[in-house]
């Protein structure tokens, strides 16, 4: 982040030496400050309502139940780990947080997860087979409720702030099921091998995986059928049908609760706080990434930059406005959700380009940032073909997000 930062604010000077606008190049930086505090003011109200309504669900129990639908997946994907082995269900339960939007609940168990894959690494230092996957199907960018993007195009004015559910459920998938067959071809390849030691441990480790069960698999197709659905209807009916979904989805996380027999207005209260806090704490990113983009912008760098690769992206359906998002988003997710921003207050958040950004920003993930996390935590140095296939996923999230928005939206 810090490399993104000064890059950015290095090129506008420079910029503003060939183009002669520094008068512009300090008005823009001045004058994006002042709007980066004023979206995030917006902001508060949206993420301290979706943060109560997930807590609602969390306590419900919504999140052990997520980890019961993926768990007989996970299990065949994962034949190196033992089902029942700590680090099985750590990543269940991370991924399934993922999936819910809960972020701040999903890194503490993959720290887990990668803390117990590696009691089953054979060679410390170098990732597992295991370990690779795992981090591909989180840089892939898993996501179901994009609650943070539909916040922001409802504070933009959007007559219809959900309507990118189901373009992100569309863009998520085709990264993540990309994430995954990327992966287990790079690992069969001779310069990513496993070392020799490690492959006599997967094997020994296969010898345990339980036999396939078609019963496991039934909610589990249940609820991506439920979810094809969804796009299905949004594709047939529009705009009659996306609008209802934000109502639906609300209502929906209450009555859980409800049958549960959770407190809900005190568990929401206590969720929205968590809420509050995390708002007013995104103003510092949002400032110095919002600043280092307007000035850019007032240089008369950006233009030139977008200008130039948006002649060969364009007709391919990504405007050279939208290029520095899809190029900044496997790098850095608060300057993402900030030049996502910056293109829906510009453009409109029901345009194109727009809805592109929005998708874009809810279906791909920080690939390099979860890389030095999750790596980090546990002393890999050899991470193998981790870096491609994340960086596979994400090309393959913007290739669905322009496909989805193209298909789903009309555009």
């Amino acid at each position: 982040m810090n490399v993104v930062f000064y890059g950015l604010v290095l090129v506008a000077c420079l910029s503003a030496v060939f183009f002669g606008t520094p008068a512009e190049v300090g008005k823009g930086a001045i004058t994006s400050a002042t709007d980066a505090v004023q979206i995030a003011i917006g902001l508060v109200g949206a993420i301290t309502l979706f943060l109560g309504l997930m807590k609602i669900v969390e306590e419900a129990g919504g999140l052990k139940v997520m980890a019961k639908l993926i768990r007989p997946i996970m299990v065949r994907l994962f034949p190196d780990v033992p089902p029942d082995h700590p680090a099985m269900g750590a990543m269940v339960m991370n991924i399934a947080a993922n999936a819910l939007g809960l972020g701040n609940a999903a890194t503490p168990f993959g720290l887990k997860a990668m803390k117990e894959l590696d009691t089953l690494n054979a060679e410390k230092g170098t990732a597992t087979n295991a370990m690779v996957l795992f981090l591909a199907i989180n840089t892939s960018g898993v996501s179901l409720l994009p609650t943070g993007v539909i916040g922001l195009r409802a504070l933009k004015g959007s007559v219809d702030p959900a309507a990118i559910l189901p373009t992100t459920l569309f863009a998520t998938s085709c990264s993540t099921l990309t994430a995954i067959v990327v992966t287990l071809f790079l690992s069969r390849l001779p310069m990513f091998r496993s070392p020799q030691a490690q492959v006599v441990a997967d094997e020994a480790a296969r010898q345990v995986r339980p036999k396939a069960s078609v019963a496991e698999f039934v909610p589990l197709l249940g609820f991506f059928g439920a979810l094809a659905g969804l796009v299905y209807v949004v594709y047939r009916f529009g705009e009659k049908a996306s609008a209802w979904i934000l109502p639906a989805l609300i209502l929906a996380m209450l009555t859980v609760g409800v049958v549960r027999r959770v407190k809900i207005y005190e568990v929401f209260v206590a969720g929205a706080r968590e809420g509050f806090t995390l708002a007013v704490g995104i103003i510092p990113s949002l400032v110095a990434i919002l600043t280092a983009v307007g000035m850019l912008r007032k240089s008369g760098g950006l233009e030139a930059i977008t200008g130039f690769l948006g002649a060969y992206t364009a007709p391919l359906g990504m405007p050279a406005e939208v290029l520095p998002l899809a190029l900044i988003r496997p790098l850095s997710g608060s300057g993402a959700f900030a030049l996502t921003s910056d293109l829906i207050a510009t453009h409109g958040p029901d345009t194109y380009m727009g809805q592109l950004a929005s998708t874009l920003n809810g279906s791909m993930e920080t690939t390099f940032y979860v890389l030095a996390v999750y790596f980090g935590s546990i002393g890999i140095s050899r991470a193998r073909h981790a870096v491609p296939a994340g960086l596979a996923a994400d090309f393959m999230g913007i290739v669905g997000s322009i496909l989805a928005v193209k298909w789903l939206l009309g555009h």
